[in-house]
């Protein structure tokens, strides 16, 4: 039987698979994969599909291919092959208020959420683009 979450349909297969867990959330559209991502110092953490409106407001998977994906194409990269290799080898940082992980690299980064709705649960909320922010710093 399936179990039901915040994001919708858990997917509990794709335990420490996350480039799996992306191709399968693409495909299905919904729901959230449980412990897709790990990390020593960070532990598990859930990959959701989110949402996203017409002006680019959102979070999980759906934000980040429909805002953030062409960017990810122009690095050469599959947001299913791009989400884990930053998570992994990124520069991790904790927010100012302490409530988000961030993983960066020099190009991008990948924030993940600690709580939702009030209850602990490591999550991914976006994804984006550095360049454009390094490049505006330069001028």
């Amino acid at each position: 039987m399936e179990k039901t979450g915040d994001f919708g349909i858990q997917y509990t297969q794709f335990y420490h698979e996350p480039k799996k867990a992306i191709k399968h959330l693409k495909k299905v559209k919904g729901g959230e994969c449980i412990a897709a991502l790990y990390r020593e110092d960070i532990g598990d953490v859930d990959i959701v599909w989110g949402e996203n409106d017409s002006k680019n407001k959102g979070f999980g998977l759906k934000h980040i291919i429909e805002k953030h994906g062409d960017q990810i194409k122009e690095l050469g990269f599959e947001v299913e092959d791009f989400i884990p290799i930053i998570f992994q080898y990124g520069n991790l940082s904790v927010s100012k208020t302490n409530e988000e992980y961030m993983l960066e690299s020099k190009m991008f980064r990948v924030v993940i959420e600690k709580t939702y709705k009030g209850k602990k649960k490591y999550w991914v909320l976006t994804a984006f683009d550095l360049r454009k922010r390094n490049q505006k710093g330069k001028k």
